[in-house]
């Protein structure tokens, strides 16, 4: 579920970011984190299918729990680069 919720976070920070012309907000940089953690979950989930067999998705209460965990960590580390940035523009001024 990890996978699915982080591949969903990734798919709709990205369709903010092209609805939103300027990056302001630094919405490029939450995609990256997004689509890394949603790579890193895709490999780690072909190697475990081929690996060991079995079911693809996890479907559990620990792995939406770290799916939760991980969106939110990622929007967290985007919210401090974005205030580094933001402040760092009107400390200049």
């Amino acid at each position: 579920m990890y996978f699915i919720l982080t591949a969903l976070a990734a798919i709709v920070t990205t369709i903010l970011w092209y609805r939103i012309s300027e990056d302001k907000y630094q919405l490029s940089t939450l995609c990256f984190i997004y689509w890394g953690a949603t790579l890193m979950w895709l490999v780690d989930h072909v190697i475990a299918f081929l690996d060991e067999g079995g079911a693809f998705f996890e479907m559990t209460l620990d792995a939406t729990l770290l799916g939760i965990i991980v969106v939110l960590c990622g929007f967290f580390v985007w919210g401090m680069i974005t205030f580094v940035k933001v402040t760092k523009g009107t400390l200049k001024n």
